[in-house]
C-alpha cells in the first residue's frame, strides 16, 4: 500500500546549546523542510527550538511534543506550529520515537539518550550529530554524521522503502 501521509523527521536534543550547536539544529531542521517532510521534536527550546526555527524559515510544518498538560506547565516554542500537550513528562520520549519515521539527535543530555535507546529499541533508524558516543552494536540502526546535510540525507536514505 502506497504511503499517504508525510515522512516525518525528529529531531532530539537538549533543551540549551551554545551557538554552534543552535545554528547546526537549524540548518538540519531547514533542510527537513526543503526536502518536504514534517519536523517532530520535543516542543521546547535549544535544539528543539533551532530545529523548528529552521523548518519555519524553510516552510515546513513543526509538532512539539511536550511534557507538560498545556502551555501554562510547557511553553512551545515560537516556531511550533502543532503543540501536542501530554502530561507525560519524560515518557513523552516515547512518542516522540513512535511519532517519527527516522531519529536525528544533535548533542543533548539523558532525555536525549533515552531517545537513542527506545529508538533502536524499536528499530527506528538512528541518525547522530555531534551527540552522544555510543559502541556499535550489530543490527542496530545507529549511524554518525559530520554535517547537517550528511545527516538529513541519511536520515532519508535510512526509512525503509515501504514508510517513505
Amino acid at each position: 500500500m502506497a504511503r499517504t501521509y508525510r515522512v516525518v523527521i525528529g529531531v532530539m536534543g537538549a533543551s540549551q546549546c551554545d551557538e554552534e550547536i543552535y545554528q547546526l539544529a537549524r540548518r538540519v531542521g531547514a533542510l527537513i523542510a526543503e526536502r518536504g517532510a514534517v519536523l517532530l521534536c520535543g516542543g521546547r527550546g535549544g535544539v528543539m527550538e533551532a530545529a523548528a526555527r529552521g523548518a519555519k524559515e524553510a516552510g515546513g510544518l513543526t509538532i512539539g511534543i511536550l511534557p507538560g498538560m498545556n502551555a501554562g506547565e510547557t511553553p512551545p516554542n515560537p516556531y511550533i506550529d502543532v503543540a501536542i500537550f501530554t502530561g507525560l513528562r519524560d515518557g513523552r520520549n516515547w512518542i516522540n520515537i513512535c511519532a517519527s519515521d527516522a531519529i536525528i539527535a544533535i548533542a543533548g543530555g539523558y532525555g536525549t539518550l533515552s531517545e537513542i535507546a527506545l529508538a533502536l529499541k524499536v528499530g527506528k533508524p538512528v541518525v547522530l550529530l555531534r551527540s552522544w558516543e555510543l559502541p556499535p552494536r550489530e543490527h542496530a540502526p545507529l549511524y554518525e554524521a559530520q554535517t547537517p546535510e550528511q545527516a538529513v540525507e541519511m536520515a532519508f536514505q535510512l526509512i525503509s522503502p515501504s514508510v517513505a
